[in-house]
């Protein structure tokens, strides 16, 4: 867990962006402008990540990646480097991020390794890198948001929903998996649509039947209740766990 948080400064909780290990590779789920250095200072191997999957392109989720091309193109670690970095997302992806290394000739694309941009369709089953495979999921957030289901040559999975307002499909889509990682932006009384309040997370963990959900995406009011009382008023029935920053879960 690299950002547990939002867009707000917090003094615990960066903006969002979680490394998933496996057997075959690396995938940074969401590249905040935070994520770069949370990586150096949990001593992943960015270096050799072999894949990024953007889930939209709200700063606080896709901030970092023009800044960690910036940092690799010129960073000694990476000038030997050979093997390329495929960077996942919605349709728009490549026009998005153009726009933004063309705003200063960065030249972000000429990376001393391939890097390539792949823009995936809702529901296309895509190869992230050789043993893990990821569907997406359209979510009701902003135009290109998406939910992404990952599952790993051992038949372990996740589901990572992004922001996302409520909609019952996405505990479909989570159905039965091994992590939940669900975003929880608000305690109660949420002052808009676009994204999800406790007992609506609840509702989508319960629905799942997720083994174990984590509840990220948390915004400071967060910090004036207890996570473990407010969420067993509920009587969730299923393991639910406060994503904190440097936090590692094993699957």
């Amino acid at each position: 867990m690299l950002g547990s948080g939002t867009s707000v400064p917090h003094k615990d909780r960066t903006s969002s962006a979680y490394w998933v290990e496996t057997d075959g590779g690396s995938l940074l789920l969401d590249c905040s402008p935070s994520a770069i250095h949370r990586m150096a200072q949990e001593k992943l191997d960015w270096v050799n990540l072999d894949a990024i999957w953007i889930s939209h392109f709200h700063l606080d989720h896709a901030g970092g990646l023009a800044p960690f091309l910036f940092g690799t193109k010129w960073a000694p670690q990476t000038q030997s480097r050979t093997k390329p970095l495929k960077i996942f997302g919605a349709m728009g992806l490549k026009d998005w991020f153009d726009a933004i290394d063309n705003a200063s000739n960065y030249l972000l694309s000429e990376q001393p390794f391939p890097i390539e941009f792949i823009e995936v369709k809702p529901l296309e089953e895509v190869e992230l890198f050789a043993g893990l495979t990821g569907v997406s999921f359209d979510t009701p957030h902003t135009d290109e948001s998406r939910a992404i289901h990952l599952r790993d040559s051992e038949e372990k999975t996740l589901v990572f929903s992004a922001d996302t307002g409520f909609t019952q499909a996405l505990g479909s889509f989570a159905r039965e998996v091994d992590l939940f990682l669900l975003e929880c932006s608000f305690v109660k009384d949420k002052p808009v649509e676009g994204h999800i309040q406790l007992d609506e997370a609840i509702y989508l963990a319960r629905y799942s039947k997720a083994k174990r959900v984590v509840l990220t995406h948390l915004y400071p009011e967060w910090d004036e209740v207890d996570f473990e009382d407010v969420v067993s008023a509920f009587e969730p029935g299923v393991e639910i766990v406060e994503a904190i920053d440097g936090m590692r879960i094993d699957i």
